[in-house]
């Protein structure tokens, strides 16, 4: 195992000063990080991470290497938007949009949505009553969750389908009005709730019984504590509004200022229904979220500072993540990006698993969920003719970075054995 020469060496320099006990200093070299949780970790997982943090312990040469996780099943089991969503719902925290136009809540809101929610949902009123309204609750729940009103119109229209996930976002844009400070509140009590909640808890929102509890992974708290330790820089990058992201980053001991979630821009201190941009695309075109390639963006953008239309294209080796972890085809970039290893926990999402179990450099890393893993895919992931939904929405191949099409692929990890 590597060890932390540099470390050693400076404690018997503070023992030649007096400053610390000649025998503190002789203790010799500390030893890298390695993961003290095993219960979870598929085959040879752990010992490939651990074998990574001690190629990297205590590097040198100025920027301490970056990992990076996406938050929602993959820190945690279930999803934190969603649960502070229901949590809105369930406490009449959603304010309606100003004169009644539902279309100023989204600029990708179909005009059947935006008439829908009208139709359901009540004006004049400060907050939306959805405690006791179950049908604007309902029409709410729809358009968020499904992506379509309850009479099945498309909700949502006119967006780069690697870019932005326009349901995603706007739950960030119905925190409008409210503060940032009252966005973290809100979702720090629905955190308690979640936590607080039974495994496999379910709870009343609108006319439906929705989840209603949410669980850290020990594993992955244990994993982010191993590569904080071993020198690693580690943020969180979700598609989660980001004062929710910020409330729950601190329970795995992650800063907010290394918490990265969809953002609104504001107006007299208080969040309104448009988003900052990244890239090529401005704040309040409501065109790039944390989702997919956007994810590229902001981590580009934010982690390594790389700024203007550069921020959306892959960079040197030297600038980007050597870790990172994710659980869904929104990560698929970032994950592609990290030249060390790729952690993917497996919920049989197409693309994802296409490119995980192709593992053309040898650097991912399939597990399943460390809480409720999902059961053998039993038809192969359909890799070589609809796993990949292109910008415009449709289907297609699977491909290399050379244009090649990867072969439709068997799922060999769903249970830890």
């Amino acid at each position: 195992m590597k060890l932390r020469t540099s470390a050693a060496a400076a404690a018997l320099a503070l023992a030649a000063t007096g400053l610390l006990p000649a025998s503190n200093a002789e203790a010799g070299p500390v030893p890298c990080p390695t993961l003290k949780v095993s219960d979870g970790w598929y085959g040879d997982n752990k010992a490939r991470i651990d074998a990574l943090l001690a190629e990297h312990c205590d590097d040198k040469g100025g920027r301490k290497p970056v990992a990076v996780f996406d938050w929602d099943n993959t820190v945690i089991k279930n999803d934190v938007g969603d649960a502070t969503f229901y949590w809105l719902l369930r406490n009449d925290r959603v304010r309606p949009p100003k004169d009644g136009d539902w279309s100023t809540t989204s600029r990708h809101l179909t005009p059947e949505a935006a008439t829908a929610l009208g139709r359901a949902c009540p004006t004049g009123v400060r907050t939306l009553p959805t405690a006791t309204d179950t049908r604007c609750a309902d029409e709410l729940l729809a358009v968020y969750g499904n992506g379509a009103t309850t009479a099945g119109s498309t909700a949502f229209t006119g967006y780069d389908h690697r870019r932005m996930e326009p349901q995603y976002a706007w739950l960030a844009q119905l925190l409008h009005g409210w503060t940032t400070r009252e966005a973290a509140s809100f979702a720090s009590a629905a955190r308690a709730e979640n936590l607080a909640a039974p495994q496999g808890a379910t709870q009343q929102v609108g006319s439906s019984r929705v989840t209603g509890w949410v669980r850290y992974y020990d594993q992955q708290r244990d994993l982010i504590r191993a590569l904080q330790d071993g020198g690693f820089d580690v943020w969180i990058v979700s598609a989660s509004p980001e004062p929710v992201v910020d409330v729950w980053a601190e329970g795995v001991g992650i800063d907010p200022s290394h918490a990265v979630g969809i953002r609104n821009t504001t107006s007299h201190g208080r969040l309104t229904t448009h988003l900052k941009g990244c890239g090529g695309v401005r704040d309040g075109e409501d065109a790039m979220i944390t989702y997919i390639d956007g994810k590229r963006c902001w981590i580009n953008q934010e982690v390594f500072g790389v700024r203007g239309p550069a921020a959306e294209r892959v960079q040197p080796a030297d600038r980007r993540q050597v870790f990172a972890a994710g659980d869904s085809d929104t990560d698929i970039s970032f994950l592609r990006d990290a030249t060390g290893l790729r952690l993917v926990l497996n919920r049989n999402k197409n693309e994802l698993m296409c490119r995980a179990y192709e593992n053309g450099d040898g650097r991912w890393l399939v597990n399943p969920m460390f809480i409720e893993p999902k059961k053998r895919k039993t038809a192969p992931y359909p890799c070589a003719t609809t796993g990949y939904t292109a910008s415009d929405g449709t289907a297609q191949p699977v491909r290399r970075t050379d244009g090649s099409i990867v072969p439709d692929q068997l799922d060999t990890v769903f249970q830890v054995p």
